[in-house]
């Protein structure tokens, strides 16, 4: 029996222009949700986009030295934990939940979120962090990681990022 193997199909959008970017609005800081904006910042990265990556609300755990490499992961009313719910808010859950998430990016070969800010950093991924947030949670610039290029409004990433492509997570 011979396979022959196929090509994806990729659709074509006229998006062929040399000069893309694309922003990450980074809203969550629980460990599961940490990965998918510097996955897909990286990508952006490979592909040779231009990416910037706004931390904002809970996302400031991500980029606040004291708890960058402390992110958990709550299998409380996460129903992708795959876990019945009855066991999920029990002592320890999330101590375990968050233990084995972490072996297995590990074992994958995936940095921790410090490191892999410092790997998109060296790629030229482009960091900023919300006022509002920053102020909200009592913040300085000293709390925040060196890679951070800068705190702003949101006006100001707006205008940053206006001809981006711009991905909530």
């Amino acid at each position: 029996m011979t396979t022959t193997e196929t090509k994806p199909f990729v659709p074509d959008f006229g998006d062929d222009e040399e000069d893309r970017t694309i922003a990450f609005v980074c809203s969550k800081g629980s460990l599961d949700m940490a990965y998918p904006g510097l996955i897909m910042a990286n990508g952006a990265i490979e592909s040779g986009m231009e990416a910037h990556l706004f931390f904002t609300f809970w996302g400031m755990d991500m980029i606040t030295k004291k708890r960058q490499d402390h992110l958990h992961f709550s299998p409380v009313g996460n129903p992708a934990a795959h876990m019945p719910a009855a066991l999920a808010p029990l002592p320890g859950m999330q101590t375990m939940a968050t233990s084995m998430m972490k072996k297995q990016i590990a074992d994958l070969g995936i940095p921790s979120v410090p490191e892999f800010i410092a790997h998109l950093s060296e790629m030229g991924a482009h960091f900023w962090a919300c006022r509002l947030s920053v102020d909200m949670f009592g913040l300085e610039r000293e709390d925040m990681i060196d890679e951070l290029e800068g705190i702003l409004n949101v006006s100001d990433f707006i205008e940053i990022t206006k001809d981006a492509e711009i991905m909530f997570i």
